[in-house]
């Protein structure tokens, strides 16, 4: 997140639902983020909110075990007209979440360069799966228009984080990366390096997972590994398995058991360049 500021956002629920339909808004700002369950699609109708010009991104849920999730970014004129769209024709997802704004004043111009960032950003930050077939292309807007926008494009990124999609977010950060506490997990053929985030155990890009396993390797662990390899996180290069991206484990645990292949206590195992434990680091 780049902006570090205190703020203040909204929730409201229409229906009284916590589950259900959710509008957000930071007090301060024109930009407003409504979340609809799929299943809620039909009461969604009635929101005047997703009814305007805007992006939206629908959201799926991971399959299997350490897989990322789906996500698909795009724009419209009336997002909820090409939501019921997408409720025909796209089977992955979940929840959408459409951002536009509290005084109707986007314009397709605006959607246009919304949905380009939107798409980058999370593309780089690899917390979700993108499904878009094709890269939005970068629209020409006018220079004041785009002040604008990269405005409010924090708004935006707070907006989807506080209700509970950090797409925008990157999962690690490039003083993460080189601060002295970065951590190390190796063994046979393994030298993994990552960092203990709010996210959980993030294994950095470039990372060596042990290519085969032990006999008596949990079915989770298994199962992990071959989700990792099916979607292309996991390559095999040079006799180990690469990690070609950054990636996040719930647990410090899940993510040596990946790397080493074997049931594994990632709080020993996760060391810093001193040789200091996980646990020692942060539960001592």
């Amino acid at each position: 997140m780049t902006d570090a500021r205190p703020k203040t956002i909204q929730i409201f629920l229409p229906n009284g639902n916590p589950q259900g339909i959710r509008v957000a808004r930071i007090t301060s700002r024109t930009v407003q983020a409504t979340e609809i369950p799929r299943k809620k699609l039909g009461e969604a109708e009635k929101r005047k909110e997703v009814r305007g010009v805007g992006v939206y991104v629908l959201f799926g849920s991971a399959e299997g075990d350490a897989g990322k999730p789906p996500a698909y970014v795009g724009e419209a004129e009336n997002c909820f007209e090409r939501l019921e769209v997408h409720q025909q024709r796209k089977d992955f997802w979940t929840t959408a979440v459409a951002i536009t704004s509290r005084t109707r004043s986007f314009t397709k111009a605006h959607a246009k360069r919304l949905e380009y960032d939107c798409h980058r950003v999370a593309r780089d930050a690899q917390r979700f799966r993108l499904q878009n077939n094709q890269e939005p292309s970068e629209p020409h807007v006018p220079e004041p228009m785009l002040a604008e926008l990269q405005d409010n494009f924090e708004a935006v990124q707070t907006l989807f984080a506080t209700l509970g999609y950090p797409i925008l977010d990157p999962l690690t950060t490039d003083q993460q990366r080189q601060e002295r506490q970065a951590l190390q997990c190796q063994g046979r053929g393994a030298d993994a390096r990552g960092a203990y985030t709010e996210d959980g155990l993030v294994v950095f890009e470039g990372s060596e997972a042990r290519l085969d396993t032990v006999e008596s390797v949990p079915d989770l662990v298994l199962r992990r590994r071959e989700n990792l390899r099916e979607e292309g996180t996991l390559v095999e290069e040079n006799g180990a398995l690469v990690f070609k991206e950054d990636h996040p484990f719930d647990s410090p645990s899940g993510a040596a058991g990946v790397v080493l292949g074997r049931s594994s206590n990632g709080w020993r195992e996760w060391k810093d360049l001193k040789g200091r434990t996980l646990d020692e680091i942060e539960r001592q």
